[in-house]
């Protein structure tokens, strides 16, 4: 029976029947010696009490073992989202005591979630809120400054001081739809709008993105995987993982590097791979560039603002995947995507 798997209560009553057992031998005994002969009543009575001690005990056990299960039970439904899921603990004794804790701790969890979801939605709401406030001074900052460009045509210095502050502008500017998309994602207000894609093709739109910039900075972009992969991800925000990525690379590699964009298909995931033969990242700083703002003291870079990396890993985390990352110093650096590709039921 199920209750006898628990190897306590078999314990328990194997030493319950060894005690009837010898009381039963016992009172044969007494009655042998004062009588000179066995007493089938005794016998009865002992096989009664036996009987008796084993119902009583054995319904005790049955009563809390199935206190046991519907607490269970209600832990589960809690684990599986039902937050009011609570055990009914209104009487008195130590397994209800735990009853009690176990419906404070659900309390307790409940409390912070909600308090963790209002200070996400409040920072949500308080980033949203700076970003649409710096869209109007930046376009108007931008609009100035391409002004400022058109009238310094002959004073090269103007020129120069104008181009460097387009510059900066345009990484505010990125900065701020950064930050605006990390606490979309950390609020858990974007919904993946996820469907089979073709690979090739979002690698192809990738390149095309990527083109000017490859033939400006003189470096190559080679692409190679399999035209049939697919993946099941939402496209816009997977292309913005892997751009980033790339991105990445462009900003660390020098005239003449390579970056390579590959991808394969396994399985049970689809592996998508961007390497690059630049500078390499500096083995102190290997397990901190997925922070976010964090700038390498070994680093040179000055056109990164640090959320380019973190972004990408919490779309790919969206996703159910893994992002790695290997490095040689000088020699180049691979990052690594892992997606897992949904089982059928």
């Amino acid at each position: 029976m199920k209750l006898f798997r628990n190897i306590e209560i078999k314990r328990f009553f194997l030493c319950i029947l060894s005690v009837c057992l010898l009381f039963g031998v016992a009172v044969q005994a007494v009655c042998w010696f004062q009588t000179g002969s066995f007493s089938p009543a005794m016998l009865l009575l002992t096989l009664l009490l036996t009987v008796a001690v084993f119902t009583v005990c054995y319904c005790y056990f049955q009563k809390q073992n199935q206190l046991m299960e519907e607490a269970v039970e209600k832990i589960q439904d809690f684990l599986d989202g039902d937050t009011d899921a609570r055990i009914v603990c209104d009487e008195e004794g130590e397994l209800y005591r735990l009853f009690h804790s176990v419906n404070t701790l659900a309390s307790v969890l409940n409390a912070h979630a909600s308090n963790e979801l209002r200070e996400k939605e409040f920072l949500k709401n308080t980033i949203s809120d700076i970003s649409h406030q710096l869209k109007t001074p930046l376009a108007t900052l931008n609009i100035y400054n391409g002004l400022l460009m058109d009238e310094a045509t002959e004073h090269s210095e103007i020129q120069e001081f104008a181009s460097l502050s387009e510059q900066e502008l345009d990484r505010i500017e990125s900065l701020v739809q950064n930050l605006l998309k990390l606490t979309r994602l950390d609020a858990g207000s974007v919904r993946m709008e996820k469907s089979q894609e073709n690979v090739a093709e979002m690698m192809k739109d990738l390149e095309l993105h990527f083109s000017y910039r490859a033939k400006q900075e003189q470096k190559q972009l080679l692409l190679s995987g399999p035209e049939e992969t697919a993946l099941f991800c939402d496209r816009d925000w997977m292309l913005e993982a892997v751009s980033n990525i790339v991105k990445n690379a462009f900003d660390h590699t020098s005239s003449g590097d390579t970056i390579q964009v590959n991808w394969r298909q396994f399985p049970s995931l689809v592996q998508i791979v961007v390497k690059d033969t630049g500078c390499g990242i500096h083995p102190e700083d290997l397990h901190h560039i997925f922070k976010r703002f964090y700038r390498s003291c070994f680093s040179k870079d000055t056109k990164g603002v640090g959320l380019g990396l973190p972004l990408a890993k919490s779309v790919i985390e969206a996703h159910d995947g893994t992002i790695e990352v290997d490095s040689v110093l000088r020699q180049g650096t691979t990052f690594t995507i892992n997606l897992l590709i949904p089982t059928k039921l």
